[in-house]
């Protein structure tokens, strides 16, 4: 009888977690020797964002009325609504007793012989609730970024699992040091890409471009403060920024008062193919995150044949980024050196070439076939 894997999700939309859970659920179906079932506490969308294997099960544990509702309550606390507020603070209570409720009973009274939880919380319930006879697997995608507050958070979680997956060097010595009392083995597995692309970019396109989350941590204001700069000093190539999020509004603000509307495109959420028509028209991917667990979009801007720029203050930068041969990653946030560095790489193909060939070639290294095998041996407990 095939063995059940169970994969712990908060939601199925846009985001680097789901992002790899989609990944891995698919490459371990693609084996055809496990049942693969996602688990999504929030129906955020119609469907899930990302395209996952039809012999792959999607069970949703909330209707989708049952979804976050912080952002409506951010709205009637900013307005000084206060029946509003009274009635979204109500209904925040509730979904977060709902979402607990559901995958309590789950957990309880799943089938699986794996489950894999990725959110702290998730790791706990699991700890608490899994049967025995489960293997119990924690994912951890995020860095601590020298909050102790939050790695001992983490660590609490994860002790009473079998395995904890940490998808950074980095990470995985880190918690392995803080955990080697506890029964849990820290293991190291990087995330993925599904595919090199078959073609890539020309790298004649004098476009740049970065693919994140809208949010402050990605620092996408400091990437258009860089731009205005670079405009200065009379670069004449377009930014292109895909994605969406909290800072959005912060982001047009910036562009309208500075007079980018043309050189700035805000393209928001697009999918993977869409993402990769961007970056095979483009010639350089810039980074500004505060900090990284891994950077998976980095891997997806090299296999597209492109340079990779990159505070190093983004930890997931560091392993994936090889200064000076794939890219280049700028120490202490230094703008005007990181300003040089994209100015040094739209006058010269040749650099930009020798560098998306470096980087083409790394990512081979993490396809997601290949990672795969390491699930693999901890799943099979090899």
């Amino acid at each position: 009888m095939r063995k059940k894997i169970a994969i712990l999700s908060l939601h199925l939309g846009y985001g680097g977690v789901e992002k790899a859970i989609v990944s891995l659920a698919n490459s371990l179906a693609k084996l055809n020797k496990y049942e693969i079932e996602i688990v999504s506490i929030y129906k955020l969308y119609e469907k899930p964002v990302f395209d996952i294997d039809e012999k792959i099960k999607v069970t949703y544990l909330l209707p989708s009325e049952l979804s976050p509702n912080r952002k409506e309550w951010k709205e009637a606390l900013n307005n000084l609504k206060l029946i509003r507020l009274g009635k979204e603070s109500l209904k925040g209570l509730k979904i977060l007793y709902a979402r607990r409720k559901k995958m309590v009973e789950y957990i309880k009274n799943s089938d699986a012989n794996v489950i894999i939880s990725t959110r702290i919380f998730l790791n706990e319930l699991l700890s608490e609730y899994g049967k025995d006879n489960i293997l119990k697997i924690g994912w951890e995608h995020n860095h601590y970024h020298d909050d102790m507050r939050y790695a001992t958070d983490v660590i609490r979680s994860a002790k009473n699992l079998d395995y904890f997956v940490l998808v950074s060097k980095g990470l995985q010595k880190f918690y392995h040091k803080k955990m080697r009392i506890f029964k849990c083995k820290c293991i190291y597995i990087p995330n993925a890409i599904e595919n090199v692309p078959k073609t890539k970019s020309p790298l004649t396109g004098e476009h740049i471009i970065s693919v994140g989350r809208l949010s402050p941590e990605k620092g996408y204001l400091d990437l258009l403060k860089i731009y205005l700069d670079l405009k200065k000093k009379k670069c004449k190539w377009h930014l292109d920024i895909v994605g969406d999020g909290s800072e959005r509004s912060r982001l047009e603000k910036f562009i309208k008062e500075n007079n980018l509307e043309n050189d700035v495109t805000l393209h928001g959420f697009k999918n993977s193919k869409e993402i990769e028509k961007l970056m095979q028209k483009s010639s350089i991917y810039v980074m500004t995150s505060y900090t990284e667990s891994f950077g998976i979009v980095l891997l997806e801007a090299m296999s597209n044949g492109l340079p990779c720029l990159a505070f190093d203050s983004a930890e997931g930068a560091k392993e994936v980024i090889t200064s000076g041969r794939d890219g280049y990653l700028i120490k202490h946030r230094n703008f005007k050196a990181m300003e040089k560095k994209i100015l040094d790489l739209t006058k010269d193909i040749d650099m930009r070439k020798e560098l998306g060939k470096n980087g083409r070639r790394k990512v081979k290294g993490y396809i997601s076939d290949n990672i795969c095998e390491s699930w693999e041996k901890i799943i099979e407990r090899k």
